[in-house]
């Protein structure tokens, strides 16, 4: 009974401030405050707002309250683990599956050098820094630094 008085009047307030922002000329957020002004009593309207009240004060409703939470924390704890492990259950079905196949698939041969083919050409490969090093200059020479 007071849910619906309260929800009354919350819904007379809205279309009291649509009255008011339509005189001024802002016809389009008037239109938006009548809206959201007329819910409260589509709500009360359609027995909503009772059995919301009924709900508040209902242990067994508490209770399936409480069980939807340990529920949704187990969601949560369950994807949190998965998460730090190796993916999805697909993912570590497909990397169980490619890890079966190397070790059914044959070795391949080691290929030794033959009569086609050629050491690698030039010097031996510099430090990785002094790689990073050489880009850094080139970079700085592009740019007249």
């Amino acid at each position: 009974m007071i849910a619906e008085t309260v929800c009354s009047a919350v819904s007379a307030a809205g279309l009291g401030i649509a009255a008011i922002t339509a005189y001024r000329r802002r016809f389009l957020a008037a239109a938006r405050i009548a809206a959201y002004a007329l819910v409260p009593v589509g709500l009360v309207m359609t027995g909503i707002v009772d059995w919301l009240a009924d709900t508040a004060f209902s242990p067994m409703a508490w209770a399936g309250f409480g069980v939807l939470g340990a529920s949704w924390l187990l969601f949560a704890t369950t994807r949190a683990v998965e998460r730090r492990r190796a993916g999805t259950r697909k993912e570590r079905k497909a990397a169980r599956s490619a890890a079966r196949r190397e070790a059914v698939a044959p070795a391949a041969p080691a290929s030794s050098p033959g009569k086609g083919s050629r050491p690698a050409a030039g010097p031996a490969p510099a430090s990785r820094s002094e790689d990073d090093f050489g880009d850094i200059e080139a970079i700085l020479k592009k740019h007249g630094i």
